[in-house]
């Protein structure tokens, strides 16, 4: 009756062990005991025999048992263990309450299993273990028992249950030893993983880790829009700054930049300097035509966003009026694993790739430049206008260029985005992003600085005319006193 189950491993099989002796040497001294009170027959010492060999043999089968069949031996072995105990009950006729006590290190055994089924069987073959017996030895009675029989089971069955319980707390330290490992290794990992992300686009490193995709060499042809940025002048402009302020200014933007990509659900390809390369379609894509919406709607918001962040470098004493200029395009490219079976890099390649770039090259500083087929897909929503042609490489005829003005609900009579920047004055207005708590206050903030800017105005009007007509009363002044005065005539 050990407390071994059929879901133990095998790395505790020293407990299951000693456990099992403890059972064994239990009903072995009771036996004894009855014996030496001559309780019972002589021919009982055959079943101490037994009972003192068993765990012994159940441990060297248990080692010889091939890794893979000790889980079934295990419930073989325990099952035997309810058989047996039911021969001896009633071989040996004992009283209930010792019986009892028996019965109780079985059902402690079988209920620590953990399987219903298990124990099940237990119960099924400790009734079968009885009925042999009565069939073998028929129902003998040896009288009341001595008080010393229901002592030696007590205390036997109370060091069964104490070693139980002290194996039974040992493993529960071991697992929540191995518990609070496993979380750290868990928590190791992810912080590996975490650091690893930021080596490839979000979209590459989910698909990864959830199996969807397998980091080996494959491509497949695939529409996607592509889209390029640079910064206008930002080459000239690191001679001229300090290494660590033009790398804070670089990592701020291309943060920035980063940010309002994934909003959109780009796929950053990679950082070339102040270039950036990104493109839609893949790992997800929504459509061919809501991935080019996408990416418009981002490169505005880009071009917006540099608004802000050109407010913020003159902040901080950077005069340069740093423009963003941007290219997209879309077709069909070939996406995936480029490079070796150890070093491999996910990108795109392809003409529709080079033309992106070209766009971009094209474009003036705060333009975007888009090729015929994104304005197909995108002229609906977005305001364009044609920009002649280019010669491409690649390409045999001139491809048509088109200049994004704004969102078409931007450019009427009630527009929500609003920009204008002069010397000394900035505005940058979205009102759909002003909370409506925050609306009236805007707008009495708005209404003062124009009623100041027009009360200057008037008043410089003012003394503009007047200093207008003293000018033109001293030049009338002026005048009459150069006038010829009348000779008079000769009397």
């Amino acid at each position: 009756m050990p407390i071994t189950t059929a879901t133990t491993p095998s790395s505790i099989q020293q407990p299951m062990y000693i456990s099992r002796i403890i059972a064994y040497g239990v009903a072995a001294a009771v036996a004894l005991t009855g014996l030496f009170l001559e309780f019972f027959p002589v021919s009982t010492v055959a079943f101490i025999a037994v009972a003192i060999l068993i765990p012994h043999l159940f441990h060297l089968i248990y080692h010889r048992v091939p890794e893979t069949g000790r889980h079934n031996t295990a419930i073989g072995f325990l099952i035997f263990d309810a058989a047996l105990c039911g021969f001896f009950l009633a071989a040996v006729k004992l009283p209930i309450g010792i019986s009892v006590l028996f019965l109780i290190m079985l059902n402690t055994v079988a209920v620590l299993s953990g399987n219903l089924t298990v124990w099940l069987f237990c119960c099924l073959s400790l009734v079968a273990g009885v009925s042999a017996s009565f069939a073998a030895t028929g129902f003998l009675y040896f009288g009341e028992p001595p008080i010393e029989l229901l002592y030696t089971a007590s205390i036997g069955t109370a060091i069964f249950l104490g070693v139980i319980a002290y194996y039974g707390s040992q493993k529960q330290r071991e697992l929540d030893d191995a518990q609070v490992s496993h979380q750290k290794q868990l928590d190791h990992i992810q912080e590996l993983s975490d650091q690893v992300s930021r080596y490839v686009a979000p979209q590459i490193w989910e698909s990864i880790f959830t199996g969807r995709r397998e980091a080996k060499l494959e491509t497949q042809r695939k529409k996607l829009v592509v889209f390029f940025s640079d910064i206008v002048g930002f080459s000239s402009l690191s001679e001229q700054m300090e290494a660590d302020a033009f790398t804070d200014l670089l990592n701020g933007y291309l943060t920035d930049m980063s940010q309002i990509a994934l909003k959109y659900g780009g796929t950053i390809d990679k950082f070339i300097g102040d270039a950036v390369m990104v493109f839609f379609g893949d790992p997800k894509s929504k459509g061919t035509k809501r991935d080019a919406l996408a990416c418009v709607a981002m490169a505005i918001e880009m071009r917006r966003h540099m608004l802000k962040m050109r407010k913020q470098w003159s902040e901080q004493g950077m005069m340069a009026p740093l423009q963003i200029r941007m290219g997209i395009n879309t077709g069909y490219c070939t996406v995936g694993n480029f490079g070796t079976e150890t070093r491999m890099d996910y990108t795109i390649i392809g003409k529709e790739v080079n033309l992106a770039s070209r766009l971009e090259s094209e474009a003036d500083a705060g333009e975007i430049l888009i090729s015929h087929e994104t304005y197909a897909l995108i002229k609906d929503k977005i305001m364009c206008r044609q920009r002649g042609t280019a010669m491409v490489k690649g390409f045999r005829d001139p491809v048509p260029l088109y200049q994004v003005v704004d969102y078409r609900r931007d450019l009427g009579a009630n527009p929500g985005f609003m920009n204008h920047e002069t010397e000394g004055f900035s505005l940058y207005l979205e009102s759909d992003k002003i909370r409506i708590s925050e609306k009236e206050k805007v707008a009495d903030a708005l209404e003062k600085a124009a009623t100041k800017l027009r009360g200057q105005v008037r008043t410089r009007t003012a003394a503009a005319q007047a200093a207008q007509r003293k000018k033109l009363q001293a030049n009338r002044a002026d005048g009459q006193a150069s006038k010829p005065k009348p000779i008079p005539p000769k009397s």
